[in-house]
């Protein structure tokens, strides 16, 4: 039990450090072309898949701080969670600081 609460509790810190630190770039980057960026997709049933991931890890945060991480099975899905998010965020981040730089 509490391996799972060292895990959760450091990788979901992990995720908001590096969300802390993927801002910083996106501050130096060319202001024009941010504003000129644009996410269009042909079909918006794509964009529920990353609302149900970021909604699922904001559930699963809340319900693990709010219980202290005496959970497990609830840490264990937090931790697979933020995993996919953060895997999920580096491939967004990659794009658009292509795009931006």
């Amino acid at each position: 039990m509490k391996s799972s609460r060292f895990v959760a509790k450091l990788i979901s810190r992990l995720f908001f450090l590096l969300l802390l630190l993927a801002i910083v770039p996106l501050f130096q980057a060319d202001r024009a072309k941010l504003h000129s960026l644009y996410f269009v997709t042909t079909h918006k049933w794509i964009l529920i898949f990353p609302c149900i991931l970021v909604g699922g890890f904001l559930t699963l945060f809340v319900g693990c701080t709010m219980q202290k991480y005496t959970k497990p099975d609830w840490n264990w899905l937090l931790v697979v969670n933020t995993i996919v998010l953060m895997a999920y965020c580096v491939t967004i981040y990659i794009k658009v600081l292509q795009l931006v730089s």
